[in-house]
């Protein structure tokens, strides 16, 4: 497929120059995430636990505090802090404003952004102090820039100075803390000192007792919530709300149906990557067996086959 008129202005390559040193030097990514646009994501739950975080995000907000938020992987922290921010609607808006062409319109800003007006950022493993202190502001600043977009039909921080100094981002989320070493996290309080701002910490267990042994950091946070795991009845809930959405039993017998769902609960134990992994080697022993009907066996079958931790 040739390049657009939009990619040809980026080209690193010159006259006569098909690229092919690309093919034998160790050059690596040049930045960035794959341009693939993503598979669509299944339908969001919105769970108790998910309505706990939101309000848990609401009140940090408006009062400006920081927030530190904790839970077992796979319970679905980092899904209910994207999509309290809208985050798959921006990433999808940044898509749609990278293709278009120049003085072409992208389209309006998502209105869950501008509501919610919260950046979300993610340290890399290895987050040195030089990339905090560029990721930090550059987060905030995107979502400053947008809701000046979205008012005025352009982005000058000159002239509308409200946005200059991230003056429009009311909340930072920062999802895997864990991965900050002491100087990031007095980053993290520096930059929140220097803007007014709510700022909400994720983390594993136990990083509250971490941010204990940081006196000045943790001085300032104003609410906590653990995350917790669905209970037995709200996952069986969800579990026949699914099983019936993605048609993946066609049995009229509902003492099985019911069986399977529980053995799936279970199993589980109210995580939720646990049962798309589960379900998926469901779906994988259904399909090579030819069955219509997801038993207690097959549920049983299909646990053999995934490395689940107690």
């Amino acid at each position: 497929m040739p390049p657009t008129d939009r990619a040809a202005e980026r080209s690193l390559l010159g006259k006569n120059d098909d690229g092919r040193r690309f093919l034998t030097a160790a050059v690596g990514e040049l930045g960035g995430h794959p341009p693939v646009e993503p598979p669509p994501a299944a339908p969001f739950l919105d769970t108790r636990e998910h309505r706990r975080f939101t309000e848990f995000a609401d009140a940090v907000r408006q009062h400006r505090y920081i927030g530190l938020c904790w839970g077992p992987p796979g319970v679905g922290k980092t899904l209910s802090a994207r999509r309290y921010a809208g985050l798959q609607d921006w990433e999808q808006w940044q898509r749609d404003l990278d293709a278009v062409d120049i003085g072409a319109s992208p389209g309006p800003v998502p209105a869950r952004v501008l509501q919610a007006r919260t950046a979300v950022w993610t340290p890399t493993v290895t987050a040195s102090p030089r990339e905090v202190a560029q990721a930090l502001p550059r987060a905030c600043q995107h979502i400053s820039y947008a809701v000046d977009y979205d008012q005025y039909g352009q982005v000058d921080p000159f002239v509308h100075n409200a946005s200059r100094a991230s003056g429009l981002t009311e909340l930072l989320i920062v999802d895997e803390a864990d991965r900050l070493k002491a100087t990031g996290l007095e980053q993290v309080r520096d930059y929140y000192d220097r803007h007014h701002l709510g700022v909400i910490l994720i983390g594993m267990p136990g990083i509250e007792k971490r941010l204990a042994r940081y006196p000045q950091l943790y001085s300032r946070v104003g609410f906590a919530h653990e995350y917790r795991p669905l209970s037995t009845e709200e996952l069986t809930a969800v579990l026949t709300r699914r099983w019936h959405t993605d048609g993946l039993s066609s049995s009229t017998d509902d003492f099985t149906e019911s069986v399977a769902i529980a053995t799936i609960a279970r199993i589980t134990g109210g995580n939720f990557r646990l049962v798309d992994r589960l379900l998926s080697q469901v779906a994988r022993i259904q399909q090579i067996n030819h069955l219509d009907t997801i038993t207690p066996e097959v549920v049983e079958a299909a646990r053999e086959a995934l490395l689940i931790g107690r």
